[in-house]
């Protein structure tokens, strides 16, 4: 009995896929068809971000080793429109960099402003620092103060970087002492990356030494004097000839 009971329902279970399938069968292809298609727009679509990436990278390449800084700026600009969001980003950084070179200051300047309202936080931040290195001579203190201030804050990577740019505006503006303190407590951080621990130990010991004094000016060099006219039938380089004594008749 118990084996005609498991037929029966096996009959009826048989029965009820047959009529799910003659009434959703149409559906579940349809939607078998859609994820193979998926999967295979996924992988050409990566294929294709991936070509891009390595097509991005080859031409940055190239514009990073472009030796004339106009024509760099030039394939980055270009670049900057093309590539992937990350090769993009980077090549309007570049972009700035090249003009600057270049003798553009204006326009990399105002590049760099664009850069620095970038949301992700540290490439906004580099853009503001390149900003205050490429205006460092024409700022006054408190322009500079006001720049950089985003960054004078001890936890945030960049405030070593922003305290060596108010020590140099305070040297150029002539605060000797204030410049000298600020060099000297850049040396003495054993926190601050050695690079600028170098420049500050330098400068600070720059100062200290009274290497800010005017001593006055390096006179100019004596100017060459002329040499005397060669006499007539004489050959350069030869002395002059002795003169012959009169003879008296």
């Amino acid at each position: 009995m118990t084996d005609i009971f498991q037929e029966v329902e096996e009959d009826v279970r048989r029965e009820r896929y047959a009529q799910l399938w003659k009434q959703y069968g149409d559906y579940i292809m349809a939607a078998a068809a859609l994820i193979v298609v998926a999967v295979a727009a996924w992988q050409l679509w990566q294929r294709y971000q991936l070509n891009q990436r390595i097509e991005a990278s080859n031409a940055y390449i190239v514009a990073l080793e472009t030796r004339d800084p106009e024509k760099a700026a030039s394939a980055f600009a270009k670049l900057a429109k093309t590539a992937p969001a990350g090769y993009a980003l980077i090549s309007r950084m570049q972009e700035a960099n090249s003009l600057l070179d270049a003798g553009k200051h204006d326009q990399a300047t105002a590049l760099y402003r664009e850069l620095m309202k970038d949301s992700d936080p540290l490439f906004a931040s580099v853009a503001r620092l390149r900003l205050a290195w490429a205006d460092a001579d024409t700022l006054s203190k408190k322009q500079m103060q006001d720049l950089v201030a985003p960054l004078t804050d001890a936890s945030d990577p960049f405030h070593y970087m922003a305290n060596e740019l108010l020590a140099y505006v305070d040297y150029r503006e002539g605060a000797v002492q204030a410049a000298q303190t600020q060099y000297e407590a850049l040396a003495k951080d054993t926190t601050t990356p050695a690079g600028i621990r170098e420049r500050a130990a330098g400068m600070a010991a720059f100062l200290a030494a009274g290497g800010n004094r005017n001593v006055g000016t390096v006179p100019p060099p004596p100017k060459p004097q002329t040499p005397p006219a060669p006499v007539p039938g004489q050959v350069p380089g030869q002395a002059a000839p002795t003169p012959t004594p009169a003879t008296t008749p």
